[in-house]
Formats: C-alpha cells, sequence, structure tokens
C-alpha cells in the first residue's frame, strides 16, 4: 500500500467505530468512511498537521450529515427503529471496531438516539474516545466552551436514560442461558420467574415482517408471547447464543431461517428489557457477519 492508503488504514479503526456509534447502522458507517476515503485522496495530505484529526473531522461531520438525513428517514419507518445488531460467534475474536461492549449495546445505542447529532457527537469524542476539548472543537467546527456545552447537556439527558445495571459477563449469559432453554421448552412458569415484573419488549420490522408497533411490558404477557411461539413452532425453532453488540444475545432460527436477533438487558437477577430486530434488511447484513465468523473460526 502507499503511504496515503497505509495512513487511512491506520485510523479506520477509531473511524468506524465512531461513525457506527453515530448511526447505528454497520452500512451508513461504511458509506461514511467511503466518503471520507474519498475525500482523503482529493486531498493534500502533505500539508496536513495530523493525518488523523483531520480524519476524525471529516468522518465527524459526514456522520453528522448523515445522521440527520437518517432520522428524517426514519420519521416515516413503521414501528420501532433499533441500531443494526453486530454479531459475534465467539467472544474471544471480537468485531474491530467494538472497543468497548458498555458503548456499542443495543440499550446504549438506544439512549444516544435521544441526542441531537451534534450532542451525540461531542459526547462520543470526549466520553467514549477521549478525545480533548479542542479535538472536539476542531472536529464540531466550534469553540471550545460550546463544546463543553454540547457534552455537559449530553451527559444531564443521558444521565437518567444510561443502561441501569452492571452485570457480569458470566451472570448474563447464565441468565441468558436458563431463558433460551425455558423459552425452546415452552416452559411458561420458568421464563415467568426470569423476566422481571416490569419487563418490557420492542421490536423492529422495518415495515416489512410483522412487529410490534408498541413496546409491550410486563413479565406474564412477555412469557406468553415466547410460550406462543414455542407452541407454535416447536423442535423447528432452535436459538443460538452469541453476542450481539459485545452484549450477549441470542439469534431464533425457524429452520434454517433467521427470524430475529434478540439483545437482553439484565439487573443481575432477571431480564428487564428485550429488543428483538426483524427487520429482514438488518438481518440479512448480520447472517452474513455470523457465517463469515464461522468461516473464520474454522
Amino acid at each position: 500500500m502507499d503511504q496515503r492508503t497505509t495512513l487511512f488504514q491506520t485510523h479506520r479503526k477509531r473511524l468506524m467505530g465512531l461513525a457506527w456509534r453515530m448511526l447505528g447502522s454497520a452500512a451508513d458507517a461504511e458509506d461514511v468512511l467511503q466518503d471520507a476515503w474519498l475525500r482523503w485522496n482529493e486531498s493534500d495530505t502533505d500539508s496536513l498537521r495530523s493525518a488523523e484529526a483531520w480524519l476524525v473531522t471529516v468522518v465527524t461531520r459526514l456522520s453528522i450529515d448523515r445522521l440527520r438525513a437518517a432520522r428524517a428517514e426514519r420519521a416515516h419507518y413503521e414501528g420501532f427503529w433499533l441500531p443494526e445488531p453486530l454479531v459475534e460467534v465467539s467472544p474471544d475474536s471480537p468485531q474491530q471496531l467494538l472497543e468497548r461492549a458498555d458503548d456499542v449495546s443495543v440499550a446504549f445505542l438506544m439512549v444516544l438516539e435521544r441526542l441531537a447529532p451534534e450532542e451525540r457527537a461531542a459526547f462520543l469524542l470526549r466520553q467514549v474516545f477521549d478525545a480533548d476539548y479542542a479535538e472536539v472543537a476542531q472536529a464540531l467546527g466550534k469553540s471550545e466552551a460550546a463544546c463543553r456545552q454540547l457534552v455537559h447537556r449530553a451527559g444531564e439527558r443521558l444521565r437518567e436514560q444510561r443502561p441501569r445495571f452492571a452485570v457480569s459477563r458470566e451472570t448474563h449469559v447464565r441468565l441468558l442461558k436458563a431463558f433460551a432453554d425455558a423459552a425452546g421448552r415452552g416452559d411458561l412458569a420458568q421464563m415467568r420467574e426470569l423476566l422481571a415484573e416490569d419487563a418490557e419488549l420492542l421490536s423492529d420490522g422495518g415495515g416489512k415482517v410483522k412487529a410490534f408497533t408498541q413496546v409491550l411490558r410486563g413479565a406474564q404477557r412477555l412469557a406468553q408471547l415466547y410460550f406462543a411461539v414455542a407452541r407454535r413452532y416447536g423442535p423447528v425453532m432452535r436459538m443460538e447464543l452469541v453476542d450481539v453488540n459485545g452484549v450477549p444475545g441470542l439469534m431464533r432460527f425457524m429452520g434454517e431461517e433467521l427470524e430475529s436477533i434478540q439483545s437482553f438487558e439484565t439487573d443481575g437477577q432477571r431480564i428487564v428489557s428485550i429488543h428483538a430486530q426483524r427487520n429482514p434488511d438488518k438481518l440479512a447484513r448480520a447472517m452474513a457477519q455470523f457465517r463469515r465468523g464461522l468461516s473464520q473460526n474454522g
């Protein structure tokens, strides 16, 4: 590779991590990086004081523009929009862009959706990527004082909304395996026991498959839903334990078809929320990723 390509590839991991956290979509993040690459190729790189700062600025501003456009489109989205799931076959070989699982989980990305695009960018650069305020100001084209205010405001808005529980991976996996086992057997009582009283479920069908257009709440209601699925599909249903956005989750298959990818939040004792991705377009990209992971792991 020539020097220009080498420099871009050196910073690609950080750039992809930023774009993906901004957009909640690997496909959109890849488009942003492609646009950034084109601009990088057309720029006078020899005169740059910092290639990384230049690239972070370009990716940040492209992500802000794309997020604004995406939100206009999502205003007409049927039902809930959930971030695109990133699936890992093995926790021992995480996606390169997943630097810290707590900052890419579906629950956290849903919280970030509450922020305005520039607030989101400032918060991510400062709190997730540890940029100083001078770097944040350069990326956003604002004063340091204005960026401090953006980060402060974002922090205030997120404080009450961030995922509530710090749970060990071992505990998360144990609860998830128990729930998957109960769901596979159609054990209504066991599922009911594993769900918090105020547990909730959100699903994204993208207007292409059936999905709930309202939040489903309550342990009994959710347990009955999973019980009905088990009764209807029986032995053709199977669940695969994988990492979804850096956190243990489930892929649910009906025969050979991937029906949903589900991520879970727990309080260490019970499951408190479920995000079920059923949009066929998002599932197709996740399934392709899953297959690549399988082939790489032999």
